[in-house]
Order: structure tokens, then sequence, then C-alpha cells
């Protein structure tokens, strides 16, 4: 464990920089976003709770170019990789599960996920607060990181408390030793009682909505397959994707040929389960026709599919997608209901 003031961060940021496009969350209103780190902003938030963007958009983007002209190498991008700061575990966790088991885990890996996986820096945060949305204990996760970053920063009195996770993480901390410090006994101390504090806040919102634990999710897809919840749920649902484009787990695509002079190039764009031409076929057929299939589709994936093939649920309670949705949409409802079975 180390420690780091507010003015050393920004220093090691600023260090960063010629190596990395940094990232940062910043704050207006009530929103949160990411924005490219040039120099320090008084609109910077490292703490509080996630960005709404999810952590994906840095390794899959919405749409790229996978293949170019018939060659056989990957079209890598030549610009220099990302240092994402301020990562919350709820993108981490289940996150990085489910994408690394798409895209790295399997006989095909995909050298464009693979090398941004290699090459960007996770600089992870605790959440300092929790939202309204926020349900991450009843999904199994906590509201501070626990793996997949390269240096975790838990914000204290004055500064961050700095844990290193990685080789990576070790080397830059060596790399910049001038700017960290030993941390404090009291330091520390308020860093767990930041934690129970905001997972106190965490269990109030699952409590307010009678959310479901992640233990009770055992075959509930199963037990409601038939069940009229899914068209009475989906009656709202304009189909629109938002829920999916939000996700950080969901990573479903389809891929392209467009044609620009003389130069033919394959692209991957993201796609979405609930969008009605997603399960359509060459021939016409589509084995999703109505739109609440297509809704208990999304879930069956996130609580059936993954827990019986990866052995984990893929949502990591962010509320990202109670956020985004237009109809109101309530993941949080959605899974009580099935719990109840009505």
């Amino acid at each position: 464990m180390k420690f780091i003031d507010n003015i050393n961060l920004f220093k090691l940021l600023d260090t960063l920089k010629s190596d990395y496009r940094v990232y940062v969350p910043v704050k207006k209103g009530t929103q949160r976003f990411y924005k490219k780190y040039d120099t320090y902003t008084e609109d910077m938030l490292i703490g509080e709770v996630r960005p709404f963007e999810p952590l994906k958009v840095f390794f899959t983007r919405a749409r790229e170019t996978v293949a170019k002209g018939f060659k056989a190498d990957v079209p890598y991008m030549e610009d220099k990789p990302f240092a994402i700061v301020g990562v919350k575990n709820c993108d981490l966790k289940q996150g990085f599960q489910v994408q690394d088991s798409v895209f790295e885990d399997h006989d095909y890996k995909d050298p464009l996920y693979i090398k941004n996986r290699q090459d960007n820096l996770i600089i992870a945060a605790d959440c300092t607060c929790a939202i309204p949305t926020c349900f991450c204990l009843a999904a199994g996760n906590q509201p501070y990181p626990e793996a997949n970053f390269d240096i975790n920063l838990s914000q204290v009195n004055g500064g961050f408390i700095v844990e290193i996770g990685s080789e990576k993480g070790s080397s830059i901390v060596s790399e910049n030793s001038a700017l960290f410090q030993d941390p404090q006994k009291e330091q520390l101390l308020d860093r767990q009682e930041q934690r129970v504090k905001v997972a106190e806040e965490v269990k109030d919102n699952i409590n307010k909505n009678n959310v479901p634990y992640y233990k009770t999710f055992n075959s509930i897809i199963e037990k409601n397959y038939d069940s009229n919840i899914w068209l009475d749920e989906s009656k709202n649902c304009v189909e629109c994707g938002a829920c999916n484009t939000i996700c950080p787990t969901c990573h479903c695509f389809f891929l392209y040929d467009q044609k620009n002079k003389d130069t033919m190039a394959r692209l991957r764009v993201c796609d979405s389960c609930m969008i009605k031409d997603f399960a359509r076929v060459a021939g016409g057929a589509n084995p999703r026709p109505k739109l609440w299939m297509r809704l208990r589709n999304r879930f069956e994936k996130k609580f059936d599919f993954f827990p019986k093939t990866g052995n984990f649920y893929a949502c990591t309670g962010c509320g990202r997608c109670i956020s985004a949705c237009p109809a109101k949409i309530d993941i949080r409802k959605v899974l009580r209901r099935l719990a109840e079975g009505a």
C-alpha cells in the first residue's frame, strides 16, 4: 500500500500522458462521463460512482475496421493506448469476466480486444457514494475494486490510498516513487470506514427496491420461461437498444463489408438483442419475432446462459440500463418479479 496526495496524483497523470491517452471522469450537473485529460480542471471526479459510459467502450468500439483489402494482418490502431482513471468495480468484475470470455477465452481469440487488454492501463477507484440505481451488492459485487486493475485509488482525507494490482502498476509506482509515500494508520482506517459507509448506502437501495440477491437467481429464468412477466414488462419497450449499448457485459456485434473507391474493408458494429432483426436469418425466418421474446432472451443470456457456461451472472448491478431506458424498464423490478414468480 502507498499514499499519494491530490497534487501528486495529477503530476502522475501528467507523466502518463507521454505513453498513454489518459481519460478521467468528470461531472457536469448530475452526469458523470469520461473526458480526455490534458490538465487538471475542477470538474474532474475520481471518486463518487461509475461514469455513464461502460468501460467496454475503450476495448470494443461501437464501429471499427477489422480487416482491410483482404490482407491477413489486423489493422491495429497506431495511436497510444488508453490509461483509464476512476474505473469502478461494476466494470471490472463481471464486465471483464464476460468480455474476456467472449473475445479471449475461446478457440478464436480476438486480436484487437487482446491487444487493448494488454496495452491499456486501468487506474481503478473505490466508489465514495451510491446513487439510487446502484445495486452492485445484490449482483455479487462490492463497491470497491477487487481485481482486474493495475492501480487502485481509495479516496481518503488529503489524497488516495494506492493499491497495486499488476506488474504494470508496480512499475509505474516504482518509476514515480517520489510522488508516493507510506500511508498512515488513520488513512487506512478511513478507507475501511468509507467502504462500509458506501456498502450501507447500496444496501439501502436494495432494501427500498426489494431487489433479490444473486444467490436466489439459480434457475430463475427456467422457472419463468413461459411466464406472462415478459409480455407485461415489454409493453413499453421502444427497441432502442440503449440497455445493450450501455451495459458493461453486453457484447454482441455484426460484421459487414464496405467498399470505398478501390478498397474493400470489413467492419464490426455493435448489435442489440432487443432489435427485431437481431436474430433474423438470410431466408427471413426469425426465432424471436415478438418483442417479449427478445426481452426474455436478454435476461436468459445474463441469468441462465453465463451461469451455466461460465459460472457467473452477466449483470454487474451498475444500474446503467435503468438510467438509459426511455421506457423506464427497471431490471431490479423484473428480477424481483422473477424471484417471486409473479
